[in-house]
C-alpha cells in the first residue's frame, strides 16, 4: 500500500497498491448483435431493479419471440461467486463478484465483454447456510462513479472510467450491523448526492447516507429494525420525496416492516411493523409503489401481502391483507391494476399469480410445471420463485433454473409464448438486466448437465426491422 490515511471513518488508499488480485473473468465472445431497429427506445441499467427501481424498462425494437436455442448468444463471461445483477451506462457495464476469498469489481465493454478495468480487494464471507461466497448486494453506477456493498459490508465508491478508489467505508467497523443471515444485502441507493444504506445493528442505526463524493456520513435514522435484502428507493407520496426501506434481516425476536424516511434529513416519518413471526425469516421484496399513496409489501414465511395507503397524517394504514400473497424475494410487476408476481417459499410451492391490486383478490394462479431428462432420469421443471422483467409491453421470464420466456399475462390468465432453457443451474434468482436491445442473464451455479461454471451470458434482443 503505497500510502493510507483514515479520517472521519474514512480508508483512503494513494495508487493501485491492494496486495490482493484476481484474474479477469474469462470472455468468450460468440458474435456480434443486429443493429439497433431504426427509432428503437434504448436506455441505461444503473442499478438493481433498472433505471425505475421497478423491473421494467422503458427500450422498445425488441424480440417477442424466440426459439428452444433462446435469443442468439453474443457473449459470455465466467464469472465467480455473485448473485449481483451487472449496471450498465453507455457502453460501460459493471459486474461484481468473488473469487477465491477476493471480491471482483470489472468493467467491461456491453457488446464485445471485453475488459476495460478491474478493482479487487479482500473479502471473505461464509454464511451459516452454505450459499455463496460473493456479493449479495449489485453494483451501482451514478454521476460517473460505481458503488458497490460487499457481503462483509465494506462499501466501495470507484471512478466509472478508469476504476480507482475514490472512497471506501468500513461499514461493518463503524456501525456493527447484523448480524446476516446471509451476508450484507441489499443494494445501495444513490440519490441527490447521497448514498444510502440499511445497516441495523447494535449501533441501533437503521439506515445511513454518506456523502456520494467522499464518503462522509450526513444522517442516520435510529431504529431498531435490522437490514434486509430488500433494496430501499425513493418514490413520492403526497407529493413530496419519501425514502422507502423494507426492513426485517435476522433479530431474535424477528422484527421488522416498512420504514418512511425523509431522503433530505434521515428523518423518520411512519413505521409500519411487517414480519413473519418466525425467527429463520428475512423480508426481501422491494415493495411496490401504486397510485394513490399506496404501496404494497410481502414476505413469505406467515403474513403474506398487504396494501398500504398514507392518508393525510402521512401514516401506513392497511386496505387489505393477503396472507397467500408470498412474495421471497423477487419484484412483483404492476399492470393496468393487477399484480404480476412469482410466490412461494420453497421451489415445489412456487407459482405465477395475478392479484387486483384495489382488492386483493387472486384472480389466478399458474404453476407452469413441465418435465426434463437429466443425466438419465426425469425430473420436474418449471419457473419455481422466477424473476419478471417486463418491457415493451411484455414479460420476460427467468425461472430460477434457467428457463428463459415470453409470457403472456392478463387478468383472464397466463399462458408461454415461447420459452428457451438457457442453462440447468440452481440459484439463478438475479433478475437479468436489459439495455440497448441486449439481455443479460447471470448463471450463478454449475450447470447440471454440462457442468459448465457460473457465467454471465449477454443475450441480442434486438429485433430485426424494428419488431418482429
Amino acid at each position: 500500500m503505497n500510502r493510507a490515511a483514515v479520517t472521519a471513518g474514512i480508508l483512503w488508499i494513494g495508487g493501485a497498491a491492494f496486495s490482493a488480485w484476481a484474474e479477469p473473468g474469462k470472455v468468450t465472445f460468440h458474435q456480434a448483435p443486429k443493429p439497433l431497429s431504426q427509432g428503437a427506445v434504448t436506455s441505461d441499467w444503473p442499478r438493481f431493479l433498472g433505471p425505475a427501481d421497478d423491473a421494467t424498462s422503458p427500450e422498445t425494437g425488441l424480440l417477442a419471440t424466440f426459439g428452444p436455442e433462446g435469443p442468439p448468444l453474443v457473449w459470455e463471461l465466467e464469472k465467480g461467486e455473485s448473485y449481483a445483477c451487472p449496471s450498465i451506462t453507455g457502453d460501460r457495464l459493471v459486474t461484481f463478484d468473488n473469487v477465491e476469498d477476493i471480491d471482483r469489481v470489472e468493467c467491461r465493454h456491453p457488446e464485445t465483454g471485453e475488459l476495460q478495468w478491474q478493482f479487487t480487494y479482500p473479502c471473505k464471507y461464509r454464511d451459516r447456510y452454505g450459499y455463496g461466497t460473493g456479493p449479495r448486494a449489485s453494483p451501482v453506477i451514478a454521476g460517473g462513479k460505481v458503488y458497490t456493498l460487499s457481503a462483509n459490508s465494506l462499501l466501495h465508491c470507484l471512478e466509472l472510467a478508469t476504476g480507482k478508489m475514490v472512497w471506501m467505508r468500513d461499514l461493518g467497523k463503524d456501525y456493527q450491523p447484523g448480524p446476516f443471515f446471509f451476508g450484507h444485502g441489499p443494494t445501495p441507493l444513490v440519490y441527490e448526492g447521497k448514498v444510502i444504506v440499511p445497516l441495523g445493528g447494535p449501533a441501533g442505526v437503521a439506515v445511513a447516507a454518506f456523502d456520494a463524493g467522499s464518503g462522509v456520513t450526513i444522517w442516520e435514522t435510529k431504529q431498531e429494525w435490522p437490514a434486509s435484502y430488500a433494496s430501499p428507493f425513493v418514490t413520492r407520496l403526497h407529493g413530496k420525496p419519501s425514502l422507502l426501506v423494507f426492513a426485517g434481516g435476522d433479530s431474535n425476536p424477528p422484527v421488522g416492516g416498512l420504514l418512511r424516511i425523509d431522503p433530505e434529513t434521515g428523518s423518520l416519518e411512519d413505521a409500519f411493523p411487517w414480519r413473519s413471526t418466525k425467527y429463520e425469516s428475512v423480508n426481501a421484496a422491494t415493495p411496490l409503489v401504486l397510485p394513490g399513496n399506496r404501496v404494497m409489501l410481502s414476505e413469505t414465511y406467515t403474513e403474506g401481502g398487504v396494501l398500504l395507503e398514507y392518508g393525510a397524517d402521512e401514516k401506513a394504514k392497511p386496505l387489505w391483507k393477503a396472507p397467500e400473497l408470498k412474495l421471497h424475494f423477487t419484484t412483483p410487476l404492476l399492470v393496468d391494476g393487477h399484480i404480476y408476481a412469482f410466490t412461494g417459499r420453497n421451489e415445489p410451492d412456487a407459482g405465477l399469480d395475478c392479484w387486483d391490486a384495489a382488492t386483493g383478490e387472486r384472480k389466478w394462479r399458474e404453476e407452469f410445471f413441465w418435465k426434463k431428462e437429466l443425466g438419465g432420469r426425469t425430473f420436474g421443471w418449471g419457473f419455481f420463485r422466477g424473476a419478471l422483467l417486463r418491457a415493451e409491453g411484455r414479460f420476460y421470464a427467468l425461472g430460477e433454473m434457467g428457463t428463459l420466456a415470453v409470457l403472456d399475462l392478463s387478468p383472464a390468465g397466463g399462458k408461454i409464448v415461447c420459452q428457451a432453457d438457457l442453462f440447468a443451474a440452481t440459484q439463478s434468482w438475479t433478475l437479468p438486466a436489459l439495455s440497448r436491445g441486449l439481455l443479460y442473464v447471470a448463471q450463478n451455479q454449475k450447470d447440471l448437465i454440462t457442468g459448465t461454471p457460473p457465467r454471465l451470458l449477454c443475450y441480442d434482443l434486438r429485433a430485426a426491422g424494428g419488431g418482429q
